[in-house]
């Protein structure tokens, strides 16, 4: 007869660490202060500065992922959330469809086939937060809340980059209400595109959260922020009012809802 020594198998829903609450937090807060420092700069050093936004935001949601919802999740969001944005980004920047017709500027840095590879970054970044507030507010129809969320994040960031020369529409009309320089087929590519996203990331990751610990304060502070930042900037820095009131009005009316839902509950209408 052996003895074996007994091991009892890992807690898969054991805690984060205190260093990597820190760590979460240190990059949460440097990819904020990256945004801040946008409209105060130019130059080059505004151009390293768009890139470096994107890259710290797209880390700090794929960490929260990791911690969260482990290993999987993490390895499967990165690479389905990569892949089909640079597909999508590929046949739109070389068919014009579905977004119409556009071109990258070469200051976004290193291409993959005419596309910048930090704009799939881009979607990682807005992705990982706008699903968690999907799968929340209304789990049945998280593909469509989720679309409908990835196209209110737009209507803020297009008419920022087009207006810092980071890619051009060759035909802007007929465009969005009250922003002149994006074309409305834009916002219908961004809707289908976003659709068809969340459709897939809901169906491939696991939903349950696997450690305890760790919880989605950052991401609906990021959202939070995406709207506050938003209006603010566009009205006082980047004198483009009518951003602030439809990015604004659009993203606050699809925010709403999973605000409710963080404050008072699910209805049982959307369980």
């Amino acid at each position: 007869m052996s003895i074996r020594q007994y091991r009892p198998r890992r807690n898969r829903r054991d805690g984060i660490t205190t260093k990597q609450n820190i760590a979460l937090l240190a990059l949460f807060i440097f990819a904020i202060g990256c945004q801040i420092s946008y409209p105060l700069i130019s130059g080059d050093l505004l151009r390293y500065v768009t890139i470096l936004t994107v890259i710290s935001g797209a880390i700090v949601m794929l960490f929260h992922s990791l911690l969260s919802y482990g290993f999987r999740y993490f390895v499967t969001f990165l690479l389905v959330t990569f892949s089909y944005s640079l597909l999508i980004e590929i046949i739109g920047n070389k068919s014009g469809w579905p977004f119409g017709s556009y071109a990258y500027d070469d200051s976004l840095g290193f291409q993959i086939a005419g596309v910048p590879a930090v704009v799939p970054l881009a979607w990682i970044m807005m992705s990982h937060p706008v699903l968690i507030a999907a799968r929340k507010t209304i789990p049945t129809w998280a593909f469509l809340y989720g679309g409908i969320g990835l196209t209110a994040w737009d209507l803020f960031l297009d008419p920022q980059m087009v207006a810092a020369g980071r890619w051009s529409w060759n035909s802007v009309e007929p465009h969005v209400p009250l922003e002149p320089t994006i074309p409305l087929s834009n916002t219908a590519g961004w809707l289908l595109t976003g659709i068809g996203l969340m459709a897939l990331l809901n169906f491939v990751l696991p939903k349950e959260r696997r450690k305890a610990g760790v919880n989605s304060t950052i991401p609906n502070i990021f959202l939070g922020w995406t709207l506050f930042s938003g209006i603010i900037g566009n009205v006082f820095f980047f004198d483009q009012p009518g951003v602030a009131i439809i990015g604004g009005a659009v993203f606050l009316l699809w925010l709403a809802p999973y605000l409710l839902v963080l404050s008072f509950g699910k209805p049982d209408l959307f369980k």
